[in-house]
């Protein structure tokens, strides 16, 4: 999810977080029972980690035989970031890992494992308080690991020192560390990392520095080939335009007349560029600031505010049901939460994460120069996008694909797009050039994988598998 209301965060780098290899003698494994919940407690020596976590607690996951873990991976002193595992439903020994996050920045990564991609889902309606199967898991084919980050984040709790996208990525590169310390027979698998929305932010950088931690050789080398992104916000110059060009040309319906167009096309191009380009050019929280609270004022709030329409879906009211909310409460009960080992109350987005993002000026911070960093090394990319969502709208997110420096990009931009079909049935429009793919999805919104799970499983398979996506 991308908050509405916009505000963001700093380029300051943390220190990387350092970690020696394997487990050794000195490591503790333990249990810890409390209220009649057994614990698993593994204290990793080299490294000081400690990680926290209850087996298969029978929530979501159903299938029999297969393997779930949640609970607590400390990256820092009083930082203990939430992650649930689910071991892929088909030949889980050999199936890579992939990662999930939500964007916000904020928001838990439940909202994915729930609402979108994980192993179960909620029906529409106050009624269904449980949830049933959901067909199209992720882990139909990959182990998949649900990360709440920052610290303060569904059920996340303690010490947040994260301000910015680039503070976040070396508590994320820490958890997968001690993942691995954990749950060794995962260290050598192929590895993805999926987000959306503020994963614009989040996907491009976690990977860069990802790579960039397996050059300096630190902790174990994570095997990552593959990235993928849908309805990303990656890069406000780029992507603020968009919204006047989406609310007047989309294929849904018109939000606003020609008049209207040009003058919220004027706003973009006196008021919010040049606040964008000012922040691009000196770096500094202040300008950054200015340049969210400038282009939000100018376009994007007022723009939003034309007509009932849902930001996340337009086609629908502003009070659309779905994707249902129904796992709030969820995850909310008691039973629930004991039985899962969480240890805090469950907090979809809280403002809290959020402000801090917001007063470093995060939002219009581009992170297309990693985006291309990541794609010119060979990583498999899918920058994917539903045609009815109007937060993070496919004509900037196409915008942004055609900009990224790689040595395919001009065969790539010259490009038309194609019918994308799953088992015959067109589900979209896509093109790919080497290791990048572009695909809008028909009548989906922001949570793409809610309203397209097939063929999101599908695209899903493809790019795990270190191909272009293709139709069936």
């Amino acid at each position: 999810m991308r908050f509405f209301t916009f505000l963001l965060a700093s380029a300051t780098a943390l220190a990387s977080p350092s970690f020696a290899a394997p487990a050794t003698t000195h490591d503790k494994r333990s249990f810890v029972e409390r209220d009649g919940v057994k614990y698993n407690v593994f204290e990793h020596a080299a490294t000081g980690a400690r990680i926290e976590f209850v087996n298969n607690s029978g929530i979501c996951e159903t299938t029999p035989g297969v393997k779930q873990y949640s609970g607590y991976l400390s990256v820092g002193d009083n930082m203990n970031m939430w992650f649930w595992f689910f071991e892929a439903r088909q030949n889980p020994s050999t199936a890579p890992l992939a990662a999930w996050f939500n964007g916000g920045p904020g928001c838990s990564s439940m909202i994915g494992l729930f609402q979108e991609n994980g192993p179960c889902k909620f029906k529409v309606g106050a009624e269904n308080t449980t949830p049933v199967n959901n067909t199209f898991s992720f882990n139909n084919y990959a182990n998949m690991i649900y990360i709440d980050q920052p610290i303060g984040v569904g059920f996340s709790y303690g010490t947040n020192d994260v301000t910015s996208t680039v503070t976040a990525a070396p508590y994320v590169w820490k958890l997968i560390q001690a993942f691995y310390s954990s749950f060794p027979e995962y260290k050598s698998r192929e590895f993805g990392i999926f987000s959306e929305s503020y994963g614009g932010h989040y996907g491009p950088e976690f990977a860069k520095y990802i790579q960039d931690q397996n050059k300096a050789k630190a902790g174990e080398n994570i095997n990552i080939v593959a990235l993928g992104i849908n309805n990303g916000w990656h890069d406000a110059g780029i992507q603020e335009k968009a919204y006047p060009q989406f609310s007047y040309n989309n294929t849904y319906k018109p939000l606003i007349s020609k008049s209207q167009y040009d003058t919220y096309m004027n706003r973009y191009t006196s008021m919010c560029l040049p606040a964008i380009n000012k922040c691009v050019s000196s770096g500094s929280n202040t300008d950054c600031r200015n340049a969210d609270n400038t282009c939000y004022s100018a376009v994007e709030g007022p723009l939003a505010s034309i007509g009932d329409f849902n930001v996340y879906d337009m086609r629908k009211p502003s009070n659309d049901p779905e994707p249902p909310q129904n796992y709030v409460n969820y995850l909310q009960s008691s039973a629930v939460v004991k039985a899962i080992g969480a240890q805090s109350t469950y907090q979809e987005c809280p403002n809290a994460p959020y402000n801090k993002f917001a007063s470093t000026g995060d939002n219009p911070r581009s992170f297309l120069s990693q985006l291309s960093e990541v794609v010119s090394s060979g990583i498999t990319t899918l920058i994917w996008a539903g045609d009815a969502d109007w937060i993070c709208n496919w004509f900037g997110v196409y915008d942004v694909a055609n900009a990224i420096k790689y040595s395919g990009q001009s065969a790539f931009a010259s490009k038309a797009l194609t019918s994308y079909t799953v088992n015959g049935k067109q589900g979209g429009t896509f093109k790919t050039e080497g290791n990048l793919s572009f695909l809008r999805v028909f009548e989906a919104g922001h949570e793409v994988m809610y309203y397209q799970p097939e063929l999101s499983l599908q695209v899903f398979i493809q790019t795990m598998k270190k191909g272009a996506i293709k139709s069936t």
